[in-house]
């Protein structure tokens, strides 16, 4: 049985990859803190690296890393040295060992911090925005630039993950939604990819059991959503009605710049973020595999990532 070591292994990806990998491949951790196995058949802390027995390791999963904070809190530094410098630590104790499949989560944020095209690609520029995403990019470069010896070396960019124990925004939105708050922006129209943790980790188990052409490859659920059907999705799960407000676009932008000036929730960066396209093709990646369609709808997907808020509430 193929041994796969995953780093970042109890974060919220790893731990749901493990739970769908667990009796497929035997899975080893590599994470911060001493923790018993779990899901796993061996714990490595980063302080045991060096102890690391590579030449039992036929694949690994590099999950590891800063994530992106949107509050911009963190020193720009240490995206640069977690995002950076440790993918390079570990994509060198790769290439010098005798395994045979490496996996580095990158993020759509180093290609693009916005869409301007009707769907991003991986042959767009990079074009990153900010240290988050800027040290995702120079983690590519770092792979890119070596010779990867013959073996499967591949670098995904997913669009926002979702699933059972998903932090961020979808979280907040669900809170505000709960709360009976009404969305005030229904006259704008957007579309938006997510990832469904599902359909990453089949993407992920066919790489493992098959081999496709080493490079960059993003990753998206097969249909973008907009916010509006996104409420539709929480409402229905909440068994709420649906409060979405279609006030005058000049209204909100208006009110928006007002923000900017009087530092209030709504600004024009908000705003944007909130109302802005950002549709991730995932052609590649499903013609490497040979699938026409993920197994799980965007739809779908999220309706059980909303039903697991619930579930961790009660």
């Amino acid at each position: 049985m193929k041994t796969i070591l995953i780093t970042g292994a109890y974060g919220f990806v790893g731990s749901n990859l493990a739970a769908y990998l667990k009796g497929r491949y035997t899975l080893w951790a590599l994470d911060v803190e001493d923790r018993s196995p779990g899901l796993y058949a061996r714990f490595f802390s980063w302080k045991q690296f060096d102890s690391i027995p590579w030449e039992e390791i036929q694949a690994v999963i590099h999950l590891a890393g800063k994530a992106h904070d949107t509050k911009n809190m963190n020193e720009a530094q240490v995206y640069f040295d977690v995002n950076t410098g440790l993918t390079q630590k570990i994509f060198d104790s790769f290439l010098a060992s005798k395994a045979k499949q490496f996996i580095f989560f990158s993020s759509v944020k180093a290609a693009a911090d916005s869409v301007t095209t009707d769907i991003l690609t991986e042959d767009v520029i990079p074009a990153p925005v900010g240290p988050y995403g800027e040290s995702k990019i120079r983690a590519e470069e770092y792979i890119l630039s070596k010779d990867g010896k013959g073996k499967g070396v591949y670098i995904f960019r997913p669009c926002m993950i979702h699933g059972p124990g998903n932090k961020g925004n979808l979280n907040l939105l669900y809170a505000v939604i709960n709360k009976g708050i009404p969305y005030p922006l229904g006259a704008f129209d957007n579309r938006r990819s997510f990832t469904s943790i599902d359909n990453l980790s089949f993407i992920i188990n066919k790489v493992m059991e098959s081999e496709i052409p080493s490079g960059v490859y993003h990753i998206a659920d097969d249909k973008p959503l907009s916010t509006k059907e996104l409420i539709r999705i929480i409402c229905r799960v909440l068994g709420k009605k649906e409060r979405v407000y279609n006030l005058p676009k000049g209204f909100v932008e208006f009110a928006a710049k007002c923000g900017d000036v009087l530092h209030l929730p709504l600004n024009t960066f908000r705003l944007n973020k909130l109302t802005e396209n950002y549709v991730v093709s995932n052609l590649k990646i499903k013609q490497a595999i040979g699938v026409e369609e993920l197994p799980v709808s965007a739809h779908d997907g999220l309706i059980k990532t909303i039903r697991s808020f619930g579930d961790r509430a009660t």
